[in-house]
């Protein structure tokens, strides 16, 4: 306990001690300490050096062995391959495939070869065998076009295609042996009574060659070899049959992955290296293993005690870079938190004025302009408003104002035509049209009054364009209490009017239906109009004038988008449906606004 406060004592005096210094000295002493560490590492390296020497020699040595071994599969499997082009080049392509000849050469070859090869076969495109040497009689339960290795033959037939080990199957061997081979197959070009056919040539080399290169390798500590395709599937293992007996295991998946060259791993607890070696045209992949040795030994107490004076050094450097960074970081991370705070909305955020000299007047300044831009926010803000308002009202009064022309053109037109009623009638729908666009001021108004503000609209329009369309307004229960922004049907009813009925003559319907979705109001203004191709569709919120026919430009739809954008935010404003020939829907979502919540929105957007 006593050493305990002793130590306390003079880190608190060291502490002290670096508060009164300037971050240029602590920086001094960061770079002295990174300086003190370099040489440690130094000292490290150099008895380190033995350990790394020997890993390096090893792996040379391993690298040079499968590259003999390599060398040694290569020619042995291109002298199967000379085989197989010897078959096929001055036997198969000069022969008639009835002729006897053709066993006989076949058994010239495999006379020369017949320490390597266990068979050689020829089959048609079917799978049933044309040729074979030895003779010998071929197996009823054998299916040769259901293997592999023939499937492979017929689909890539530019390539020589080598199957992993296993037992020939196809013909019966009279010593009564399951006999372990590689298959060689290849796509060849049969000729039968002066016709051309597609075939397979299938040479089956021994097993027993391949592993005689492979065992004959004598790697360091206990290393062994083995030899996998490019899937990573097993073809020569020492250990094969405890592997296939799963009373071992080998990490011949992972080898598969890894290219050319040397590689430290841990398989099952044990660190290894791991060397890999391409074999030719193959693709197959010959890896050597070899198990790294611990690093200490018995008796190496020279290097357990450089090893304690290395993690010693490590564990003084980490402290003194710990305590060093902590004084220069601490109150530059409470200066980050302070701003952090101040980001997410706080008002009361204290900025402290700690640490270094430099870090303190930072602190300061920091402090000063967060108060400078509290008062520029505040103005900000005042100006915002005023903007939004004066957008808002731009956006309204943008609505075509030709339409009160042309009611009362028709309404004097009508008069002097004599049709005394349906003029009366047009001015009536007039008169309480223009009291609902009024609305005492309000922009928030009731869903019902604006249905019955475009009810008197369509009447109007239906009065001035003879009967040429129908319309049908309607609304769920409960919908018409909600409320809406004013002047949000009439700019789109006049679009449907004025471009979705432009080609219809009198079976036009406009439809006005609202339903309510959660907590959006869903509006839907549908015409069986001419409708609009994908390229007018496109441009139609944003402005991009696409292809158009009806001349329209849009400008009455897209400033109802834009005025519930700006009222309501991001998620609402209009969506359309259109196709050509299938009429257009206008979709309008807003939120769910009670009486309660429009007077709310009216007070905070005066």
């Amino acid at each position: 306990m006593r050493v305990r406060r002793v130590f306390r004592r003079a880190a608190g005096r060291l502490t002290q001690w670096y508060r009164g210094m300037s971050i240029q000295m602590v920086l001094s002493l960061s770079f002295t300490a990174v300086a003190l560490a370099g040489i440690v590492f130094m000292g490290s390296s150099i008895l380190l050096r033995f350990s790394d020497s020997t890993e390096r020699l090893t792996e040379e040595s391993t690298q040079r062995l499968l590259a003999q071994v390599n060398m040694n599969l290569d020619s042995y499997l291109r002298r199967m391959m000379r085989v197989s082009d010897a078959v096929y080049y001055r036997v198969i392509k000069k022969t008639d495939i009835t002729d006897r000849s053709l066993t006989e050469d076949m058994g010239l070859l495999y006379e020369e070869n017949r320490d390597s090869l266990v068979s050689i076969a020829i089959f048609n495109e079917g799978g049933a065998l044309e040729a074979a040497v030895p003779l010998a009689g071929s197996r009823l339960t054998a299916f040769p076009n259901e293997s592999t290795w023939f499937r492979m033959a017929l689909e890539k037939m530019e390539n020589l295609h080598f199957s992993t080990p296993h037992i020939q199957e196809l013909f019966d061997d009279p010593d009564y042996r399951a006999r372990w081979v590689v298959s060689l197959s290849r796509h060849v070009q049969l000729t039968r009574d002066g016709r051309t056919e597609r075939g397979v040539l299938l040479v089956d080399m021994s097993f027993g060659g391949i592993a005689q290169v492979c065992q004959n390798v004598d790697l360091p500590n206990g290393g062994y070899v083995y030899l996998i395709d490019r899937n990573g599937e097993l073809i020569y293992h020492p250990r094969q049959q405890l592997i296939y007996s799963g009373l071992l295991e080998e990490n011949n998946l992972t080898a598969a992955a890894y290219g050319d060259g040397s590689h430290q791993e841990v398989f099952q607890g044990e660190r290894r290296e791991v060397t890999v070696k391409t074999v030719g045209y193959t693709g197959w992949r010959l890896v050597g293993v070899v198990p790294n040795p611990p690093l200490l030994g018995e008796g190496d107490y020279l290097l357990l005690f450089a090893i304690a004076i290395l993690l010693f050094s490590a564990f003084l450097m980490a402290f003194l870079n710990f305590r060093i960074s902590a004084y220069i970081s601490d109150p530059i991370l409470r200066l980050d938190q302070a701003v952090r705070e101040l980001e997410a909305g706080s008002e009361e955020v204290r900025f402290e004025e700690s640490g270094c000299d430099e870090v303190r007047r930072l602190g300061r300044s920091i402090a000063s302009m967060v108060s400078t831009m509290r008062h520029l926010m505040e103005d900000i803000s005042v100006q915002e408003g005023q903007k939004r308002r004066n957008e808002l009202e731009v956006l309204q009064s943008q609505i075509n104002p030709h339409f009160l022309y042309n009611t009362l053109d028709s309404v004097i037109w009508m008069t002097e035509s004599g049709r005394t009623q349906e003029a009366i009638q047009m001015v009536t729908s007039l008169a309480r049209f223009f009291r609902i666009s009024l609305s005492g001021g309000r922009r928030i108004i009731p869903l019902g009054d604006e249905l019955e503000h475009a009810r008197h609209y369509l009447s109007i329009q239906e009065i001035r364009y003879r009967n040429r369309f129908q319309f049908r307004i309607g609304a769920l229960a409960g919908t018409e209490g909600l409320y809406t922004l004013k002047l949000t049907l009439q700019p789109l009813l006049e679009n449907a009017i004025y471009h979705g009925m432009a080609g219809v003559e009198d079976d036009g319907e406009i439809t006005v239906e609202a339903r309510r979705e959660g907590d959006e109001l869903i509006i839907d203004v549908s015409d069986n109009g001419v409708g609009m191709p994908p390229a007018v569709l496109e441009g139609l919120l944003t402005g991009r004038r696409g292809e158009s026919t009806s001349g329209g430009s849009g400008i009455g739809v897209r400033n109802v988008h834009q005025r519930l954008r700006l009222s309501f935010g991001e998620p609402y404003g209009l969506t359309i449906f259109s196709e050509p020939d299938e009429g257009t829907t206008v979709r309008i979502r807003l939120p769910v606004l009670t009486a309660e919540e429009a007077a709310a929105w009216e007070e905070e957007r005066p």
